[in-house]
């Protein structure tokens, strides 16, 4: 039950970070999902599935842009994806929410009845 709870609250968050890992440069979609898992210690681990539509979703909203980039002999054709101007005022707007919802849910919380 434990797992479940931790995918819902960690659903609410993943606009976020998605757009929070574009912030500096453009990144490809398994770059991504190896970022996250990454910086969050295993904690944020995405599939292909649930990715993709997330970064479709944040395209539709203007607030990521794509790029194909042909391929090489090295390497596949990937999609690569970066942050718009419109995408970096919503992190900015997303994180405000999320850090005064967070204060709101630990001091519920950490009261004491």
């Amino acid at each position: 039950m434990q797992q479940r709870f931790a995918q819902q609250m960690k659903k609410g968050a993943l606009d976020m970070l998605v757009l929070k890992l574009l912030e500096h440069e453009e990144k490809y979609g398994y770059q991504l999902i190896s970022e996250l898992r990454e910086r969050s210690g295993g904690a944020v681990s995405l599939k292909e599935g649930t990715l993709y539509p997330l970064l479709y979703r944040l395209e539709d909203g203007g607030l990521v842009a794509s790029r194909t980039a042909a391929k090489t002999a090295k390497e596949p054709a990937r999609k690569y994806y970066a942050i718009t101007e419109q995408g970096r005022t919503a992190l900015g707007e997303m994180f405000e929410v999320w850090s005064e919802f967070n204060g709101c849910v630990s001091s519920i919380m950490e009261e004491e009845q």
